[in-house]
């Protein structure tokens, strides 16, 4: 067995890994993987919420059904199983954040989120109250040992790659994490499952938010926030009222469907929230563009580099050309899609240099 992938020297005889278990396929390889190395090995589990249909719903994690996986797996490899209570911690960092967001008229992303406060930071300091050498995750991502230390890097499997999730992942944290799936394509994930004979080999993938059992983000956030269902005016980027609409959390920036606005000689899309006045502001395709954008809680990974560099705006977007300056990256053409709640995360190649949270959009029409 090759013990290079937990990056902890040839002889792991005495070391003793923890891996973060969700329940699902990834995790459960990692720690089957890690089992084998020789290492002491013990998988922990945060239990972040256990209500209604997601107790039971294939695709969630983290709740009923997937803390039951993950302790067969870990009977299975016969290693130790410990699950920690953090259903307060999560509802209030994550699950309170999201709804307040969408309040707020931004584009929340809960899983990054989760990353920088559940998961990279109380599974951390449980894995160092149980003296482990690492914490290993099925996150897929890669770690690379670099003249500066422990680098970051998009997985070998761009259709997997989670970098993007990750990007606020501190220079402590990652000295400390290990990716082990970073360099493997998932049917291989899966094929080794099943040739380790672990339950959870055909078992789905967890959904994006996996605490919205149905998929109805507004229906979560009028449960919360009772008042979020406010109606208000959907107006053009001059302020002439065009419609009306039923609430602010039922529209994201770049949203078409839903507005219900005819006559129009072109295409309208939401170009911007306006929470203040709750007003939806809408214009064409055009006014999507967008220049450059402020960012906040900036986390950099790269030293003093300053090369050429790209960003993304969305997990699933492609890099686009790119240049930043401490708290403002600007893209060298428009880029589309991108609203404040949402992430940057800038590249070199697929090295990531860090990134942050977006605060304010420049419209690359005003820029022109």
């Amino acid at each position: 067995m090759d013990t290079g992938e937990f990056q902890l020297g040839a002889d792991l005889a005495g070391k003793r890994i923890v891996v973060a278990m969700s329940g699902g396929v990834d995790s459960s390889v990692v720690a089957a993987l890690a089992a084998r190395t020789g290492a002491e090995t013990i998988g922990i589990t945060l239990q972040l919420y256990d209500h209604g249909e997601a107790v039971g719903r294939a695709g969630s994690c983290c709740a009923g059904r997937d803390i039951r996986d993950a302790r067969s797996v870990c009977d299975r490899l016969g290693i130790a199983h410990y699950v920690f209570d953090h259903e307060s911690r999560f509802r209030d960092r994550v699950i309170d954040r999201f709804a307040d967001d969408y309040l707020a008229g931004r584009t929340p992303i809960p899983c990054i989120q989760c990353n920088m406060g559940p998961k990279f930071t109380d599974l951390l300091a449980a894995a160092r109250d149980l003296g482990a050498d690492c914490l290993a995750t099925g996150h897929y991502v890669r770690r690379v040992e670099g003249a500066g230390g422990a680098e970051l890097h998009r997985a070998a499997d761009p259709a997997r790659d989670q970098s993007y999730f990750l990007f606020a992942t501190t220079q402590a944290q990652l000295d400390y994490l290990r990716f082990p799936l970073g360099a493997m394509p998932k049917p291989r994930v899966r094929e080794l499952a099943a040739e380790l004979g672990l339950g959870v080999a055909g078992k789905p993938d967890s959904q994006d938010i996996c605490f919205v059992p149905d998929g109805d983000y507004a229906s979560l956030v009028k449960k919360l926030r009772p008042d979020a269902d406010t109606s208000g005016e959907i107006v053009d980027a001059t302020g002439r009222v065009l419609g009306k609409h039923r609430g602010l959390i039922h529209f994201t920036v770049g949203q078409r469907r839903g507005l219900e606005i005819g006559g129009t000689p072109e295409p309208l899309y939401v170009i911007r929230l306006d929470a203040a006045a709750k007003r939806v502001v809408v214009g064409p395709k055009a006014a999507l563009g967008v220049g450059a954008a402020r960012l906040s809680g900036v986390n950099w990974l790269a030293g003093d580099y300053r090369g050429p560099m790209t960003a993304k705006v969305r997990s699933l977007a492609k890099p686009v050309a790119a240049h930043f300056d401490g708290d403002r990256v600007a893209f060298d053409l428009p880029e589309y899609g991108v609203a404040p709640g949402q992430a940057t995360v800038l590249y070199a190649g697929d090295r990531v240099l860090g990134g942050g949270w977006i605060e304010e959009t420049e419209s690359a029409l005003v820029a022109a």
